[in-house]
């Protein structure tokens, strides 16, 4: 593990989380308030309900939240001109590596956070994938494809092969405008064992492979940036079929009664995490939050109110019903035995060492 970052840990770092929990007020501290950016939408409105406003009745620190897309270069803007106004950010994995390595992301021990839900110590109830040196783990989520059934009321899309297949299921897709996942998809679609997709993306050969299997489908996609997108476009029918967050699709599908259907084969999963942005100045409310919503009970909040799985342990079984429709969980989240079983796991140091190139070569791409 890259250990670049932990140099920036200040002296305030060395209060351990589970004594800043002890000491939260039990009455409202007027004028406390942390700001915490995530991923808008119905995910944002999980989250705010499942952690954030259960944080502040229990603390009296107010969130403010903000939505972004993703990336680094707005973290990075606020620590090189000294001047943070975000605090706590959910952060794709490899985002999160890139982060910590550059210096943008304060060290986390997991040894200062709280235990599980059955009283297991931290370092061993998080996966072991889901934490890095200034990331803590919390929740597995995948990119799917989805389509309306309105559009295939007969045989409908079943593998990755068919998303490419604009013969047998003509129409436009939608797919996110980075190279991750879509070179994934490309490979896993053209027969690349999932064992071997990131083998060969390595290659010269594999990455001309993929980029050639996105061109038999580039003039059908219609790019997306934002996960509230993709579930619009299939309602509006501007895409047949497109790539998408598993959650979105499910709480269209279930609050919203909207036809649509998620395709696991293929699905690349991958596991979020909360960072704390180098030099907040209210670094200690950070961790308290990062301690809170990374807790196992706040992690099954947030799973009740979307389909993604907790990554401690001892949250899973706390993932019942959804708290809304009433409906299982369990076969709806993206680790789930059955939906895991053609699951591609997500290679974040893939992407760390590879992403400056690839995202040239991809808009580069784009512009043909």
């Amino acid at each position: 593990m890259r250990q670049g970052a932990f140099g920036r840990f200040r002296a305030v770092a060395t209060l351990g989380l589970v004594s800043l929990l002890s000491s939260v007020p039990l009455v409202p501290a007027a004028g406390q308030s942390i700001t915490v950016v995530s991923w808008g939408g119905s995910y944002g409105r999980a989250v705010n309900e499942g952690a954030n406003i259960p944080f502040t009745e229990a603390t009296g620190i107010r969130i403010g939240l903000e939505a972004y897309n993703g990336g680094l270069a707005q973290i990075r803007a606020q620590v090189d001109f000294g001047s943070v106004h975000w605090d706590v950010v959910d952060l794709e994995m490899a985002d999160a590596v890139r982060g910590c390595d550059e210096g943008l992301l304060e060290p986390i021990d997991i040894n200062d956070l709280p235990p599980g839900a059955d009283g297991t110590p931290a370092a061993d109830d998080f996966v072991a994938e889901s934490h890095t040196d200034c990331g803590v783990g919390n929740l597995y989520w995948s990119t799917v494809y989805a389509y309306s059934e309105e559009n295939f009321p007969g045989e409908g899309p079943a593998t990755m092969a068919d998303f490419f297949d604009l013969e047998r299921f003509p129409g436009r897709r939608g797919m996110r405008r980075v190279p991750q996942v879509n070179l994934e998809f490309a490979l896993i679609a053209d027969g690349v064992p999932l064992e071997e997709v990131y083998a060969t993306l390595e290659t010269p050969e594999g990455l001309d492979r993929a980029f050639a299997k996105l061109e038999t489908i580039k003039d059908e996609v219609v790019w997306w940036e934002a996960g509230a997108q993709p579930p619009q476009m299939l309602a509006d029918g501007e895409v047949v079929m497109s790539t998408a967050y598993n959650g979105r699709i499910f709480n269209a599908r279930i609050l919203e009664n909207q036809p649509f259907v998620i395709v696991w084969d293929g699905q690349l999963l991958d596991v979020g995490q909360l960072g704390i942005v180098a030099g907040s100045p209210r670094l200690e409310d950070a961790l308290r939050y990062v301690a809170f919503a990374t807790s196992a009970e706040s992690l099954a909040r947030i799973g009740r109110r979307i389909s993604y799985s907790p990554a401690r342990r001892s949250g899973t079984p706390l993932v019942t019903t959804h708290v809304v429709a009433g409906i299982d969980m369990e076969p709806h989240l993206p680790a789930s035995a059955g939906n895991a079983d053609r699951a591609l796991r997500y290679d974040w140091a893939f992407w760390v060492d590879n992403q400056d190139e690839l995202n040239e070569r991809f808009s580069a791409w784009l512009a043909r």
